[in-house]
Parts: structure tokens; sequence; C-alpha cells
């Protein structure tokens, strides 16, 4: 009886402190079906023949959830042929995505499925909340004029801003924009920032511990291909009554939108003085970015080096290499007074970081003359005043 009562005791003291232990939260109530991948089902099923382009910045390009879902693919349709494109970049989000497209997925015509992220880098870059959409929107429209019957799967990644915003009762703008331009346009959509914060709530696992970094552990890149296994799933194993469709596009949601949205060559520059062209740029004491080092390059160091660039659109901008010595250059468009923009970042002092910047994005749609000169004026973390131009920005 003595030791009976002991082990009833005992387990009684058990259970009154054990934790208990919660269920895993399901994927499907993190994302939108909408139109489905009626398209994509029908290139695996029937055409036995699949092109999928990874379109976002450094989480995309990084192995992880990119490589997990290929593969995945390629093991469960073992009949179907796969093309794989890794068009990622680190650091860049929806305004860069928008004018490089073109020319980092030159096949786009050939593309039947296109994965887009762009909510962490636009978080981190500082992109305001209209350009978010007309970069969202640019892409979409540029993917779906080139291929109507192309399936995009618009997805937002976490990052600590967005669990901050969360946990304050907020939606983050990045993913309430992801989800804007994916509604309009019928795409489906996975909130992974809501996904994560929300296990993380649950208690299923930690940041800290367990999913570590905005750029994702192993155990966080298994939570994001879960989420898109899930996905693929639902729409092509047990699709819904879609069937391929062709999209035809309809009024975008921005008039500006980066609907022809692309670079334009620094060869159309007219340079004055103090800049030079130099063939491949070599950065010295700190990495670059692969396809912005290596390259042709406008170059100017000197304050006051001036050259102008003729051009036809809507949105004028620019590419830069900034780096340590990254400067501050002054633009004037069609002869209206010069205005300022510091080229330096946070990220500069160690990296030639291939940075997206707009003079404007409202002009009419006519011919311009952009004028630019290097200030006298720096970034007092930048070691002087240098301009480095890969390439021009025109949505015409």
């Amino acid at each position: 009886m003595k030791l009976y009562l002991f082990i009833a005791s005992f387990l009684i003291g058990v259970s009154a402190t054990a934790q208990p232990v919660k269920n895993t939260l399901p994927n499907d109530p993190y994302m939108e079906i909408r139109g489905g991948l009626g398209n994509t089902r029908k290139a695996i099923l029937e055409d036995k023949e699949l092109t999928v382009a990874y379109l976002g910045g450094s989480i995309t390009f990084m192995e992880g959830w990119r490589n997990k879902t290929s593969k995945y693919l390629e093991e469960k349709y073992p009949q179907t042929r796969f093309t794989f494109i890794r068009a990622a970049v680190p650091s860049l989000g929806s305004l860069p995505h928008s004018f490089r497209i073109s020319t980092d997925v030159p096949d786009l015509a050939d593309v039947d499925l296109l994965f887009f992220e762009a909510a962490v880098n636009d978080r981190a870059n500082g992109t305001d909340s209209i350009t978010q959409v007309r970069g969202l929107e640019g892409v979409v429209r540029q993917a779906k004029a080139a291929n109507p019957k192309i399936n995009i799967i618009m997805m937002a990644f976490v990052d600590p801003d967005k669990i901050n915003d969360y946990h304050s009762g907020k939606v983050p703008v990045e993913v309430i924009n992801h989800e804007k331009v994916a509604g309009y346009y019928d795409l489906p959509s996975i909130n992974l920032a809501r996904l994560v914060n929300d296990r993380i709530d649950n208690g299923e696992f930690t940041w800290k511990d367990d999913f570590k970094d905005l750029h994702p552990s192993p155990f966080g890149q298994e939570v994001y291909f879960s989420a898109i296994k899930t996905l693929i799933s639902k729409t092509i194993d047990s699709p819904p009554a879609e069937a391929a469709t062709t999209t035809t596009l309809k009024k975008p949601l921005n008039p500006y939108s980066f609907t022809n949205a692309s670079y334009y060559d620094i060869k159309n520059a007219r340079l004055q003085k103090g800049w030079q062209r130099i063939e491949s740029f070599k950065p010295e004491g700190v990495k670059g970015r692969d396809g912005f080092i290596n390259v042709p390059v406008l170059e100017a160091t000197t304050p006051g080096a001036m050259l102008s660039l003729p051009f036809k659109g809507r949105a004028i901008g620019i590419n830069v290499n900034s780096g340590p010595d990254a400067g501050i250059l002054e633009y004037s468009i069609d002869g209206r007074p010069f205005e300022k923009l510091d080229l330096f970042t946070q990220w500069s002092h160690s990296l030639h970081l291939p940075w997206f910047l707009l003079f404007d994005a409202e002009l009419p749609a006519k011919s311009h003359v952009l004028r630019l000169r290097v200030s006298e004026e720096r970034n007092k973390g930048s070691k002087g005043n240098a301009v480095r131009v890969v390439r021009f920005l025109v949505n015409e």
C-alpha cells in the first residue's frame, strides 16, 4: 500500500509539472490556392516537361527550400523532364526583380512555374509600399505577358521585424502587398512569415535555437519546404476544379507599375567630364556580387563629374555598386533643380552592394534627359565620392 501511494504521489507530481506537448499547426491556413496550378499540373502529368524558375533574394539563392523543392518534384514525377532556373540574387527585392527579370530569365516565355519572393529584402532595403506594389506587379505582368499560361507562387518569408509586427497586432506591409498582388491576379500564395510566427508562439520551436536567422537554418528551410510541398500537393495531386487556363491581363493595380521595366545600357550615357568606362570592374578590399562585378561600369570618383542620359519612359533609376567609398549623387530630370541621393548603405563598408534606386517613377510617357553630378559632400561613413553605374533602369 505504501509503495502504491508513493508511485501515485510521484505520478501526480509529474503530471502537475510537465508541460503539455502542443500539436503542430497545419500548413493549410497559411496559403491561398486561388487560381491554382492548373497549367503546371498539365505540364507535369500530360506534357511530361516543366520549366521552373526561382526569383528572389539570398533565401532563394542559398541551398535550402529551393533545392528541396526541385528534388521533390523530380522524385515525385519521375516521368517528367524538369528544367530549373535559379534567378536569385542576394540583397535584391521587388524593385530590382522587376527591372532584371527579362535579363536574368531570358527565356521567360518558356517558364511554366515561377516561385517569387521579395518580402524580406523589401523590408531590409527600405522599399516603400507603393514601390513594392509596382515592383511585384511588374514581375507578374511581365511574366504573364511573356507566357499567358505561366503559374506563379508568391511567398512572403519571415524576419524578426515581421514577427515584431505580428506581436504588435499589425500585419507586415510587405505581406499585405504580396497578398494584394497575388489576390488581384488570382495567384497561389504562402504567408510563411505568419506561419513561422504562429508556430513559434505555439511553442513548437524557437527563433534563437531552431530557426536562428532570416537566412533559415536547415530546420527553418525544412519548415518552408513543408509548406511549399503542401501547396504543390493540394494543387497538383488533388487539384481544384479549375483546368489549365490562359490569363488575359487586366488593368494594372497601379498605373505606374513596372510593367515595361528593363535595364538600360550604360552605353546610352553621354560622358561629359570626370567619368570613365571600365570594361571589367574588379572590387578592391571588399567583395561584390556575381553579375555586378567583372562587368562594364561607368565610374566617377571626383566631385563635379557630370554625365547626361537621354531616355524615354515613365520611370528612370540606377543600379550602382555601393562600396566603402560610395559617394552622394546629384540628379536632375529635364532641367529640374538638382536633388541629392546618398549611395552609401549600412552594408557598404563590407560589400560592393548592388543597389537599385529610382530618381522618378511617375514621369510622362515621353522622351527625357537625366543629368548626374557627383556631389562634393559625402556620407560620414564613406571613404570617398565614388559612383559606379552598372546599369540604368527604365520603365517605358
